[in-house]
């Protein structure tokens, strides 16, 4: 198996002096600290080889930042039949790693007040008045608790008059507020009513505004057909070559493509977004507030976070499939918790040829990210990534 290893030098950047970016960490303070190649190459082997081979991955790209620095691992190929290798520039479906996206948007709308959290779902889009969502919030979508909605729409839902009856006629399980059911039509109609509320497609907002603004030049929504070359493909169960087909609000719910290159970028951001636009930072700070406790973990928008130190079985349990699958009980911060350093924050994602899972500790000021052409089981990503971060701390500290 070839790997392949590259690092780039992130510039310096001063800490932005604002009681609302508080949280941000202070590894640009410490930028002159540099990790052991060599070292951190070992780590990285050591937590990807073994994952890579049991569960057949075709190829994958891994990117840490630390102290200011990225460092890039490339492993294996992004198309089995052209045997094209993978690289930090490869392009990888991101599942629902997507929602941080929405969120970020979303938390950018109301930062410059096209909209407030709070607000009814209905008081964006006409056709849901006199609906259940007359009496369910922008937060109560974003945070998967508006009452049950599923993990998908039912076939028959494919396209923006379908997708209207279905939310007209669906009646909640659950009091909004009181259960968290993960749901792409939840968040998908968070992302589409932030959009209206912009007054643009989201799509638009997305490819010319808010990845442009966050530095972002290998990340879409529609990849180009000048890189469709540098697109990976996924690769099924039985091993067949696969992308995802975009479905009712799949832009809004799993359908971003990005690069290692450009994700571990993305990462940085939320680590210290100083320097960048002032309401981008706000709406960037916003994402990391915690709204309800379900289980071991606690919602924010699109992030799910944890008290760092955490342990791996805590990670676990609150990346399981009872977390993801399952309607478990939402128990609402009041106030909300504000963002911390020492909080781990996470997102995995998935589409039928692709798995992917990012972390990062913003009081520790380092991350990771982990793309892969074919899914595998979210426990064999958290326990990778808590490897590799694990190891990161225990050197930088």
């Amino acid at each position: 198996m070839t790997i392949v290893v590259s690092r780039r030098r992130t510039l310096a950047i001063s800490l932005f002096a604002a009681a609302t970016l508080a949280f941000l960490p202070a590894y640009a303070q410490t930028e002159g600290e540099r990790l052991n190649e060599g070292d951190l190459e070992r780590v990285v082997d050591e937590a990807i080889r073994p994952l890579k081979e049991e569960h057949n991955v075709p190829g994958m790209a891994v990117a840490i930042t630390a102290g200011g620095e990225r460092y890039f691992f490339s492993y294996g190929v992004a198309s089995k039949e052209s045997g094209q290798r993978v690289t930090e520039d490869t392009l990888f479906e991101i599942g629902s790693i997507s929602k941080t996206f929405t969120a970020t948007l979303a938390a950018y709308a109301a930062a410059r007040g096209d909209l407030a959290l709070s607000d009814k779902a209905s008081k964006y889009w006409p056709a849901l008045a006199g609906s259940s969502f007359d009496g369910i919030s922008l937060l109560d979508l974003a945070t998967y608790t508006a009452g049950g909605l599923p993990l998908q729409f039912p076939d028959g839902v494919s396209n923006v008059k379908q997708m209207a009856g279905y939310y007209q006629n669906w009646r909640p399980l659950y009091a909004a507020g009181t259960y968290r059911v993960y749901s792409n039509p939840s968040i998908g109609l968070f992302g589409y009513l932030a959009a209206r509320s912009m007054g643009e497609p989201f799509d638009d907002l997305m490819e010319g505004e808010l990845f442009p603004m966050l530095g972002l030049s290998s990340t879409y929504i529609r990849v180009p057909q000048d890189r469709m070359g540098d697109y990976a493909y996924g690769y099924s169960r039985k091993g067949k070559p696969i992308r995802m087909r975009p479905g009712v609000l799949a832009s809004e719910a799993y359908g971003v493509k990005t690069s290692a290159a450009d994700l571990i970028r993305f990462v940085e951001a939320n680590l210290n977004s100083a320097g960048m636009d002032e309401t981008l930072q706000r709406a960037i700070a916003a994402t990391h507030t915690g709204y309800y406790e379900v289980g071991e973990m606690t919602q924010g928008l699109g992030w799910e976070i944890y008290p760092y130190p955490v342990d791996l079985d805590r990670l676990l349990a609150g990346n399981s499939p009872e977390i993801a699958g399952k309607p478990n009980k939402a128990v609402r911060l009041d106030p909300p918790a504000p963002p911390r350093k020492d909080m781990l924050i996470n997102k995995t994602g998935s589409t039928n040829g692709f798995g992917a899972y990012v972390a990062f500790i913003p009081g520790k000021g380092i991350g990771v990210v982990m793309l892969a052409n074919k899914y595998y089981p979210n426990p064999a990503r958290v326990k990778a990534a808590h490897q590799i971060l694990t190891a990161l701390d225990r050197r930088r500290g």
